[in-house]
């Protein structure tokens, strides 16, 4: 009689126990992982002779910040951890320490920068929270604060990557791109001249929209996690685990499929490498036989896919609905479809990427936030044959362009027809399977404080 209850006493308190080792290990190695990442790339860029992640890092702390606003957008992010009288500090801190450099710099005639005090303030608010705080007050703190400083340190590993991908790939893909865009009729150099006939006004916009990306990025995740500290629970899934995927998985391809981009290989920035001065007043002719095209080793081969319209377009659908499902507010509709179309106007008019690229990352990131949205229903049968098409889809584009660019731009019309219809059925799935009448039902309900703590 007395042997059930005690077993089943210790099944029952069992698990938390083996899932809190399990949370703190997989904490413990995602910490160590990232410390060797950035110390492994800073080595790289020693050998190679360009900054580093952790020289980019030093200087946020004590120089002049390579970027203002992805500091602050990181420190922003963090502080839907604390409760609104911390914020009020923490955010006064911030901008005192800010500007206290932003004098000192002035002063010694340097040039003006800011972004050391969130970054000072968001380490503060981590070494506080280890220290002095407990409980669920502890654990929203240090969660929001690592999804700060993830944003804030996966730009400085992109941005070596970049340096890795020039060095690593001294040829480009780009005349097998060109030949594939024909299916789409050249859209980077018709929004090239329609920029052209704007004027400067549109151009200026689309600019700030092209460079500002984690600023909507961030204002939409504040948004979708304004309830964690009132309510003490967290969404099972929000817009900044897909943003770091896309990041992670994305890059990826540059040293598979290097690209430089219109204005590089067809424009006056190919430093002596371009095929011609054609982009965007002239399109070039048809290459019969197209090949790798030797390139400068300095230009980022980020071109395949565009992942500024994969982040884009994550924006875009997670300012559709709340995390709990119910619609979003009009505002914040109207702001991601305004985004979405800024950023892909942008990424095609500035010459900076071909229309396939797009298609591309737009395949990319409906596949990531199908892998990543829900966790709570697991890998169902929906799932996998989203996922599993969508990265099906994406291979298969990558070996069109670079395997049937010449038929792409002999049979332009079919050619198109077959890339629009593969992408527009696939975000008809990816609808269907996530927002339609018949869709998979997304739990709404977010961890409890007891699992977070």
């Amino acid at each position: 009689m007395l042997v059930a209850p005690l077993r089943s006493g210790r099944d029952e308190r069992e698990p938390p126990v083996r899932g809190a080792r399990a949370s703190k290990f997989l904490i413990t190695v995602a910490v160590a992982g990232t410390v060797l990442l950035l110390v492994g790339l800073q080595i790289v860029a020693d050998l190679q002779r360009f900054d580093g992640p952790l020289e980019s890092l030093w200087r946020d702390y004590v120089g002049t910040p390579k970027s203002m606003s992805v500091p602050w957008a990181g420190f922003v992010l963090a502080l839907v951890g604390l409760t609104a009288r911390r914020r009020v500090i923490a955010l006064g801190a911030a901008i005192g320490i800010d500007a206290i450099f932003a004098v000192l710099r002035v002063l010694d005639s340097r040039p003006f920068g800011a972004g050391n005090g969130p970054t000072i303030v968001l380490t503060g608010i981590v070494v506080v929270a280890l220290l002095r705080w407990h409980g669920a007050e502890r654990v929203n703190a240090l969660r929001a604060a690592a999804l700060g400083a993830l944003l804030i340190l996966a730009t400085k590993v992109g941005d070596v990557w970049l340096h890795v991908s020039s060095a690593a790939r001294p040829r480009v893909f780009d005349e097998y791109l060109a030949l594939a865009d024909h299916a789409l009729g050249e859209p980077s150099w018709q929004m090239g001249r329609l920029l052209d006939v704007l004027g400067p006004e549109v151009y200026a916009v689309l600019h700030w929209v092209y460079i500002e990306l984690p600023v909507a990025a961030i204002v939409v995740a504040v948004w979708q996690l304004r309830r964690v500290v009132p309510t003490g629970v967290w969404p099972t899934h929000y817009l900044v685990r897909t943003f770091l995927v896309l990041g992670l998985v994305g890059p990826l391809c540059y040293v598979i499929f290097p690209v430089v981009g219109p204005m590089f290989a067809y424009g006056v920035d190919g430093h002596g490498f371009a095929v011609g001065d054609y982009w965007p007043s002239v399109v070039p002719p048809i290459d019969a036989s197209p090949g790798s095209l030797l390139f400068d080793g300095f230009t980022p081969r980020n071109c395949m896919p565009s992942m500024h319209t994969a982040w884009a377009l994550a924006v875009f659908i997670h300012t559709r609905r709340d995390v709990d499902g119910s619609p979003a507010p009009l505002l914040l509709r109207w702001g991601g479809t305004f985004w979405l179309v800024a950023t892909l106007s942008a990424t095609l008019g500035f010459g900076y990427h071909y229309g396939v690229d797009l298609i591309a990352g737009a395949v990319l990131c409906m596949t990531v936030e199908s892998a990543l949205r829900a966790p709570e229903l697991g890998w169902g049968a929906a799932r996998v044959r989203v996922v599993g098409l969508g990265a099906g889809l994406f291979v298969a584009l990558l070996a069109s362009y670079r395997y049937l660019a010449m038929p792409m731009a002999q049979y332009p019309v079919l050619a198109g027809l077959l890339l629009l219809g593969a992408v527009t059925g696939f975000a008809a799935l990816f609808y269907a399977t996530w927002f339609g009448a018949g869709a998979t039902s997304a739990s709404t309900e977010p961890h409890t404080r007891a699992e977070l703590a």
